[in-house]
């Protein structure tokens, strides 16, 4: 189902002159400027209720750090009167790993609220009683959810209708069908000895298109074997499936 346009994100984050920061340039400030999109990005301290505007408090149980307050965060949700039908998801290293399936559905949804977590992370709680959906976007920590929420909502606001230049330009990429991307050349033809693979300047269509997917085939075997074991066979011909080592892990 299409969702009605303008795509609206609204962002919950204890810094909100980050945004729309990268977002605002480039096609999705392009697009931001035309109304294609609209960003809100709202002060959690703004729910504060004390004259410090204190968000956070020693975790429980000991340790380093401090830990976002559940009702500071529950009120600030609460604030931003997000209906049900829009995602919300809270950037975190331990949530699920973003796809680009999952990003397709964001972008024909009709946007998410995103928290951007700070500090030794949230208190339980509020992820559990107002139904935070974890997404992380790698194995690895940031100080802040607002990066990671900055990929998350470009990686939809390019799949948004009018946003980029041609149709085809977001379904032969990377991850689109499951595969890693395959090599591109142009100009100039030849470039310190090397030159552009003879068939891509061939113009048979059906040869380019075939030499393309046997590279992606090919690249998608090589560097993710965790990606090319979800993909079932379709030709005769494909790269040999790879058994990930045990003691190899993705940079």
């Amino acid at each position: 189902m299409t969702h009605p346009s303008p795509w609206r994100t609204t962002v919950l984050t204890l810094f909100p002159e980050m945004f729309p920061g990268p977002l605002g340039v480039s096609l999705a400030g392009r697009a931001l400027a035309s109304g294609l999109w609209q960003i809100e990005a709202r002060d959690i301290r703004a729910s504060a209720t004390d004259r410090h505007r204190s968000v956070d408090d020693t975790p429980a149980g000991g340790g380093p750090g401090m830990v976002l307050r559940a009702d500071v965060l529950a009120a600030a949700i609460d604030a931003a009167e997000i209906g049900p039908e829009r995602p919300r998801l809270l950037m975190s290293p331990r949530g699920r790993p973003l796809t680009q399936a999952r990003v397709v559905e964001l972008a024909q949804g009709p946007g998410p609220l995103i928290v951007c977590g700070r500090f030794e992370g949230i208190d339980q709680r509020v992820i559990d009683a107002r139904g935070l959906e974890e997404v992380s976007i790698g194995d690895y920590v940031l100080s802040g959810g607002e990066i990671a929420a900055m990929a998350l909502i470009d990686a939809c606001v390019r799949l948004l209708p009018g946003v980029m230049g041609k149709e085809a330009s977001g379904t032969e990429e990377s991850f689109s069908d499951g595969l890693l991307e395959y090599p591109q050349y142009t100009r100039p033809q030849l470039f310190e000895g090397v030159p552009i693979p003879e068939i891509l300047t061939s113009g048979d269509h059906a040869k380019v298109a075939a030499w393309r997917r046997a590279q992606s085939e090919a690249l998608t075997a090589a560097r993710r074997p965790d990606l090319w074991a979800q993909i079932p066979p379709k030709t005769p011909n494909r790269p040999g499936r790879q058994k990930t080592p045990k003691n190899k892990t993705d940079g």
